[in-house]
């Protein structure tokens, strides 16, 4: 139970009269607030899949290596049907066919272009010099080319893995 007295009153509110109420102005921070604007990119009809779960990595490559064994074996049972001859079967090595999947580290071929870099500094090269066929990243590697033997192109080249060819 609280002290006697300990109760504040509350201050009142300006005496206001019936006619003259003053509109509340929003603060600064109201005003910047992104609460109340429409969000265009939330679906409304939207329902979050509750049966859904998520799976670790170890459950994942389980399930990986589950499917590419049984890819295996159906692919060796066709094999089976197609040699079989007069109802006998002949022996034949198995291949393994390459899946692609989360446990094999080869990939296709990208279908991005191949990135190109300064033979000088390392960097990403925009520029070829027309002479050498050296790759270059900015003017000031060009002034420092244009200065090179052809010795020295040539050896830039090689590192490459370019046949060099100097004009």
């Amino acid at each position: 139970m609280p002290p006697k007295g300990s109760t504040r009153k509350k201050p009142s509110a300006a005496p206001s009269t019936e006619g003259t109420a003053t509109p509340q102005i929003p603060t600064l921070a109201e005003q910047l607030s992104i609460l109340s604007a429409p969000r265009p990119f939330k679906n409304p009809a939207y329902t979050k899949n509750a049966s859904r779960r998520t799976k670790n990595l170890k459950t994942v490559l389980g399930q990986e290596r589950e499917r590419e064994r049984l890819e295996r074996e159906k692919r060796r049972k066709e094999c089976e049907e197609a040699m079989e001859v007069d109802g006998a079967t002949s022996v034949s090595p198995v291949v393994e066919d390459d899946l692609s999947s989360y446990l094999s580290i080869e990939a296709p071929p990208s279908v991005l272009p191949q990135r190109r870099y300064c033979d000088i500094t390392g960097l990403e090269a925009p520029y070829t010099d027309p002479i050498t066929g050296l790759r270059f990243h900015d003017k000031s590697i060009y002034e420092l080319i244009k200065g090179l033997s052809t010795s020295a192109a040539k050896d830039y080249l090689g590192a490459r893995g370019v046949n060099p060819i100097v004009k």
